[in-house]
């Protein structure tokens, strides 16, 4: 029986959130490697000379992937060995919500990483003397999908080591847990579509090498489109884990604070993913019309907004649960 020792609970809290972490989190990059991996073994048996160079390409790509499942290994080594200087029942909400945060806040970022560094691996096998041109271009857009699993680390990060004491256990204890499932859940879209648009921008580079800049321009507009829905789960994160609340013994209280996070979080999943497939249709294509790239990103931009405003629909929600309810 677990009883009412606070201690037990912590470690409880912290140990379940560790698996969570660690689990999901590595999941995502498994994906994203092995779709490397893949790619890189098509390519080899389409050009043998140049087996060398896509080992190496592969690796750096892998590498790459690989760090969402280190932020997530980061976290949980913390849940399961930090010493907490006062445990309390909050707290141990808040080291769920922080494995919770993380587990899921890794998972896109993993498999969108993935995505450029297979692409890339491709492409310098249709185009070898452009290897340190798709490199590049790979590893910008491996970088921007990396950007919500850090929002997922961050928010993790504050979740254990924020003292919330002075906090009332009801209903703050979910609004913890809704933290960690808005920014999350939300990061799962954005690192995804992140990485179709990375990817794109590695296949376009490789049909033609000169559209380089114009290429990168796009995707990294794209993406940055993309990772709004994150931004958005970030919010509803921050205002639920600073936000002051009367203590409330009443069930709706503390649902409503969890059920606005769980709004944004999976509000957020749809419009990161939607955004990303606009970004990679517009980027795929100005490789091969330059000349129209302005009508391409144009159309892209307003195709991401209408994709957007699902995510706002969600945010408008949790902020009515936040403060209205």
């Amino acid at each position: 029986m677990l009883g009412f020792d606070i201690q037990i609970w912590i470690k409880t809290a912290a140990f379940v959130g560790a698996g969570i972490a660690m689990g999901l989190g590595a999941i995502g990059a498994a994906i994203g490697i092995g779709y490397t991996a893949a790619c890189a073994n098509i390519a080899t048996s389409r050009n043998t000379k140049i087996s060398g160079t896509l080992f190496k390409s592969m690796l750096v790509g892998q590498a790459i992937t690989e760090s969402t499942a280190i932020f997530s290994l980061v976290i949980a080594v913390l849940l399961i060995y930090l010493d907490i200087p006062k445990p309390t029942l909050l707290k141990a909400a808040a080291l769920l919500g922080a494995g919770i945060c993380m587990g899921f806040g890794a998972f896109g970022s993993g498999v969108g990483s993935g995505m450029p560094a297979g692409k890339a691996c491709l492409g310098i096998e249709r185009q070898p003397a452009m290897t340190g041109r798709l490199m590049t271009t790979m590893l910008i857009g491996s970088a921007v999908c990396q950007t919500p699993a850090i929002f997922a680390m961050v928010i993790s990060l504050m979740l254990i080591f924020i003292d919330f004491g002075n906090s009332p256990l009801f209903p703050t204890w979910a609004a913890l847990i809704g933290a960690g499932l808005s920014t999350g859940l939300a990061a799962i879209g954005s690192g995804y579509g992140g990485g179709l648009a990375a990817g794109a921008s590695c296949e376009g580079v490789a049909r033609q090498p000169q559209s380089v800049g114009t290429v990168i321009t796009a995707m990294l507009v794209g993406q940055a489109v993309a990772q709004t829905a994150s931004i958005f789960g970030l919010l509803i994160s921050f205002i639920l884990m600073f936000k002051t609340y009367p203590e409330s013994t009443t069930l709706s209280a503390s649902m409503a604070l969890l059920s606005a996070g769980i709004s944004m979080g999976f509000g957020g999943i749809g419009p990161g993913i939607g955004n990303g497939l606009a970004a990679e249709g517009a980027v795929k294509w100005v490789a091969r019309n330059l000349e129209h790239s302005g009508d391409l990103i144009r159309t892209m931009l307003v195709g991401q907004a209408v994709s957007q405003s699902t995510a706002i629909y969600a945010m408008v929600v949790s902020l009515v649960l936040i403060f209205v309810v």
